[in-house]
């Protein structure tokens, strides 16, 4: 695990994003673990999760010319991911949309800096669930201006669950929309790395645990 992303998950820790026990999730599966990233509320929270999402992109050598966030989840990850690139001596537009458009002022459905043309664009957005929210972003984007690219769409956390065929959702979107959809860790590389480890004092991850994630793993994770 690379340090950007050791950080990132002592930070989901910390704050509460990820929580090990049992919890039953919109599709009805009952899961070991749970990712909110809703939990990251504060200044110093938001402010980690954007560095990570800026390591990410410069790790994979994305080129960006706008970091966009889908409404309304997005819109906290895209300002805090263009504050990270800024720290890193990269100065990107943010923008993100509106869920109804703004019939007055400057209008349409777009804030801050609009998709224009040829512009190449790094999505972000928290989880990935069914996809739907990366699929309508994506087409909203390319709807946005001639020739604009989708280089990337990054998510926090990949939970390697199965789609709608058995390869998992992430390897479904990249198929379908043609688009490098990636996450900052995986489900297995945040068990490996928390496995017996202690975080403030406590060990976040025991056996019986790794355990609970690996059996819902065999069960529901799809081919990569």
């Amino acid at each position: 695990m690379q340090a950007h992303q050791a950080a990132f998950v002592d930070l989901l820790v910390r704050y509460e994003v990820i929580r090990f026990g049992e919890f039953t999730l919109k599709s009805g599966r009952k899961s070991p673990y749970f990712v909110n990233a809703g939990q990251l509320r504060t200044g110093q929270a938001i402010a980690g999760l954007g560095r990570a999402y800026a390591a990410e992109i410069q790790r994979a050598r994305l080129a960006c010319d706008l970091v966009f966030g889908p409404a309304y989840k997005g819109v906290p990850l895209a300002v805090a991911t263009a504050i990270g690139l800024a720290e890193r001596g990269l100065d990107v537009p943010y923008g993100f949309d509106r869920k109804e458009a703004k019939d007055h002022g400057e209008g349409g459905i777009f804030v801050g800096t609009k998709p224009e043309a040829g512009m190449k664009v790094v999505l972000v957005d928290d989880v990935i669930t069914s996809g739907r929210s990366i699929r309508e972003a994506v087409e909203l984007l390319r709807e946005a201006a001639p020739d604009v690219q989708v280089t990337a769409a990054i998510v926090a956390v990949d939970r390697c669950e199965r789609g709608r065929s058995e390869k998992t959702t992430m390897s479904e979107l990249r198929e379908e929309l043609g688009v490098d959809v990636r996450a900052i860790v995986d489900i297995r590389e945040v068990v490996a790395y928390l496995h017996g480890r202690q975080i403030d004092g406590r060990v976040v991850l025991d056996d019986a645990g790794k355990a609970a994630i690996e059996a819902y793993l065999a069960e529901y994770a799809g081919q990569a």
